[in-house]
């Protein structure tokens, strides 16, 4: 399928992000994607081409503190961020050729974290998080550069309970589909941080988690980029696959045969490792 990328400005109260539209021609489920602290967009634009092959319009931006808005690294907070992502979401469920109701989320790192945040606020039908971050949930509007680094690495070394952090509450109420890619040789999100996110989706539909063999944090290697995009589209053609069936399910035919079958039980399936690879 041909895809196409067309340049957006997106509004953020008396501020403005820049993005990329990646779609295909028709109205499709929308994507949203996140990139981690000290990233762009620019990071996410092959991945956007693959998930609107598979016939999804997909919405790549810069968080304010980055890019083209780097004047504001400094001073940048995490609210201000959630703003970013939030006002995001809104331009992709407004936008014609979007179905509002079958939007996706992926985050990376920081953006992971800002990704769970949302679906507090915003409807999510599915949820990739690769290596997501997490942080203490006080000095919320402190800018992100200033706060405590030793108090951020103690608090990822510690078991979290849901109910104790912001982030991981949002994922105990999530209710749609979930990946969680961990990478083998994280320097900055320990195991324990991927744990405590696997914990706290206790309701989600279903729940998907991969650990990329020898990744580093960042993907530094273009092979384990490359292995990411494909894990992640992949899950995502599943997921759409069967929210097609779904959705022919839920309509009822003029003279219906037989009653259709209810859903079966979320399912988590068991950790796998990806072979390396892009992202």
């Amino acid at each position: 399928m041909r895809t196409r990328d067309e340049p957006a400005e997106i509004v953020v109260g008396d501020d403005r992000i820049r993005g990329d539209w990646v779609q295909p021609a028709g109205g499709r489920p929308g994507v949203l994607m996140v990139h981690g602290w000290g990233g762009s967009r620019s990071q996410y634009i092959a991945s956007a081409h693959r998930v609107a092959a598979l016939g999804c319009v997909a919405l790549v931006i810069d968080l304010r503190g980055h890019a083209a808005r780097a004047d504001q690294f400094e001073t940048v907070s995490r609210e201000q961020n959630l703003q970013d992502v939030l006002a995001a979401y809104d331009a992709l469920a407004a936008h014609p050729e979007v179905d509002p109701d079958a939007i996706a989320v992926a985050g990376s790192s920081y953006g992971g974290y800002l990704a769970a945040l949302l679906t507090t606020m915003r409807a999510v039908s599915w949820l990739a998080l690769r290596v997501p971050a997490l942080y203490r949930d006080e000095d919320w509007s402190t800018p992100k550069l200033r706060l405590d680094r030793a108090l951020i690495d103690a608090y990822r070394r510690s078991p979290i309970e849901a109910a104790r952090n912001r982030a991981l509450a949002a994922c105990s109420a999530f209710e749609g589909d979930v990946l969680i890619v961990r990478s083998e040789h994280d320097h900055l999100v320990p195991v324990q941080v991927i744990d405590n996110y696997r914990a706290a989706f206790t309701r989600a539909r279903s729940m998907t988690y991969r650990t990329m063999a020898g990744a580093d944090h960042g993907l530094t290697d273009a092979r384990w980029q490359q292995a990411y995009t494909a894990l992640m589209s992949d899950w995502l053609r599943e997921r759409l696959a069967e929210f097609g069936e779904r959705s022919r399910a839920n309509v009822t035919p003029a003279h219906p045969a037989e009653p259709v079958a209810g859903e079966t039980a979320p399912e988590e399936l068991d950790a796998a490792t990806a072979a390396p690879g892009r992202r």
